[in-house]
């Protein structure tokens, strides 16, 4: 029992410093997820039986990631949605490709890298993070359609880097595989996902208005319960469980039921603790003291290559048909921040043993690390030089914030 008590107190004490860091994190204008995933890194080499396990940080990642995406999706909505759908999808689907093309040209010319393993590395950084864009944005608001294509795309690109980075990792892991094998993998999970994601949706939907429960609690437990059952029916369907969470979310966004603001408050606050855990528990897979100048030097360039020309590149002509003002489309395209999800791919390739998979993931970190710190910690900066209208509000219940 003693051991059992020290485990608990270590959790909730490291709880209540992330909440505190939350707070210093406001302050500073840098995102909370930087401070969480360099004490985990440090403390994982200061006391190596904190370390974890590949496989294990890949099962609360993906946890965390389904209570994310599915909170994302809900505060996005169908009719937030509407108004920004062809930004958000040309993003999110044709954006995520020019990027990560980009980022494997320069991982192979600048750094050396083999086509496949250059790839690997483009399908990893190409995404932008949920976690960190809506921890940013979540207590920010941003007026026009600015703010919900930064967070429509980011929740969208997820399930797209992802099932481009499954379909690489098949590629890398068959001798005589082509790039067929790729575009394969991408459109099953794709058209998988997005199918049972508006079906799992419109079942919640009905679910949340004509079921009723005895205890204004379990409203809440069953949304949650709702968004796993989503993601393990698409999985198992061998469709992309993220995107069908992510499209359930948006579907059920606008539904009014009873109890709609308690289970939006309880679903924001569980987001806000998966994105602690999830960066604390990918920072404890890290070795810093592993890390040689090298990696920190390749995964600065690449992380500077990808912020500075591959996003701008990829998303110029896709943002051109929009009605966004010049200093609205900088905006976004200096607001695509890497976190959780670019370290989760680099750890599916080390988890599949593919080739190089260890410089993969350790230039993965750096890069995630500079974005976060960089571009999450001057996005206010940004919004005022691009004259970009970007203010705080008060913790207002989401239907209430959208009605």
């Amino acid at each position: 029992m003693t051991s059992f008590g020290l485990a608990v107190l270590l959790v909730a004490a490291a709880l209540s410093a992330a909440l505190l860091m939350s707070k210093l994190s406001a302050r500073i204008s840098i995102p909370s997820a930087a401070f969480f995933l360099l004490a985990a890194a440090i403390a994982s080499d200061r006391f190596p039986a904190l370390a974890v396990s590949t496989p294990t940080v890949e099962r609360i990642a993906t946890v965390a990631l389904i209570v994310i995406l599915f909170d994302g999706g809900a505060s996005i909505g169908r009719r937030r949605l509407r108004e920004s759908l062809a930004p958000i999808a040309s993003l999110g689907v044709l954006g995520t490709f020019a990027t990560a093309g980009l980022a494997a040209v320069f991982a192979h010319w600048a750094l050396g890298l083999t086509w496949i393993t250059a790839g690997l590395l483009g399908a990893a950084v190409s995404p932008t993070d949920p976690a960190v864009m809506f921890s940013v944005l979540g207590d920010r608001e941003i007026d026009g359609r600015t703010g919900t294509i930064l967070e429509g795309e980011s929740g969208a690109n997820d399930p797209v880097g992802i099932a481009l980075m499954l379909g690489m990792i098949e590629l890398a892991t068959h001798a005589h595989g082509s790039f067929w094998i790729v575009v394969r993998v991408f459109g099953e999970q794709m058209a998988i996902g997005l199918a049972l994601g508006v079906a799992g949706g419109a079942v919640e939907a009905q679910l949340l208005r004509r079921v009723a429960l005895p205890s204004p609690g379990l409203y809440t437990v069953r949304t949650l319960a709702l968004a796993g059952i989503v993601y393990g029916v698409a999985t198992v369907a061998h469709g992309s469980g993220f995107l069908a969470v992510f499209v359930a979310g948006i579907v059920v966004g606008d539904v009014e039921a009873p109890f709609r603001d308690e289970i939006d408050v309880f679903q924001e606050g569980l987001a806000a603790l998966a994105e602690v855990v999830v960066f604390v528990a990918l920072g404890l897979t890290i070795d810093l003291g592993g890390l040689s100048l090298a990696r920190w030097g390749e995964g600065l360039a690449l992380a500077a290559f990808v912020a500075l020309v591959a996003r701008p590149a990829a998303t110029a002509a896709l943002l051109a048909p929009t009605r966004l003002r010049a200093g609205e489309r900088l905006f976004v395209m200096w607001g695509g921040l890497k976190g959780a999800v670019p370290i989760l791919l680099a750890a599916f390739a080390l988890g599949r043993h593919v080739h190089d998979a260890t410089r993969i993931y350790q230039t993965v970190f750096v890069v995630v690390l500079a974005s976060v710190v960089v571009q999450g910690g001057t996005i206010a900066v940004a919004a005022r030089r691009l004259g970009v209208e970007m203010r705080r509000v008060p913790p207002t219940p989401r239907g209430q914030r959208q009605s």
